[in-house]
């Protein structure tokens, strides 16, 4: 699969203390959007982080900085799925804001992998997750 699926959105707040000292929103805050953006999708397919069995675990996560963001505002956050593998598969994500909905403001990436959490090992994806990672869950 090389195109991209919309699965999930959420709005994300811009807080008064997401912004640097140059007035706009600080680049590690992109990541904790994207994080918020994952942790809720994850949260509606029921892949809650359980040490003792198997879930999900980002390995890498990019971010490229296209426009500044600023408070006060609300990020709209899209989640995409790319390419899917055997145990991993690719995740991409849009920042616009809610007040200029036709600007992506930032986008970012992430690959995760399943994992076996007790064996720290990589595990081959499950039927249900391949599913559910492709079924849109738009509000």
């Amino acid at each position: 699969m090389n195109e991209r699926i919309l699965v999930y959105e959420i709005e994300v707040p811009i807080r008064w203390g997401d912004m640097d000292a140059v007035g706009h929103v600080n680049n590690t805050v992109y990541f904790r959007y994207m994080e918020q953006l994952r942790i809720d999708w994850f949260g509606t397919m029921g892949f809650v982080p359980e040490p003792s069995r198997e879930g999900p675990l980002i390995v890498n996560a990019s971010c490229t900085f296209l426009r500044e963001l600023k408070y006060p505002g609300t990020v709209l956050a899209r989640q995409y799925v790319g390419a899917i593998g055997r145990s991993s598969f690719e995740t991409y994500t849009d920042m616009l804001r809610t007040d200029d909905p036709g600007t992506v403001y930032a986008q970012g990436a992430a690959k995760v992998v399943w994992v076996d959490y007790p064996k720290r090992k990589s595990a081959p994806l499950p039927g249900f997750v391949r599913q559910a990672i492709v079924t849109p869950r738009l509000r």
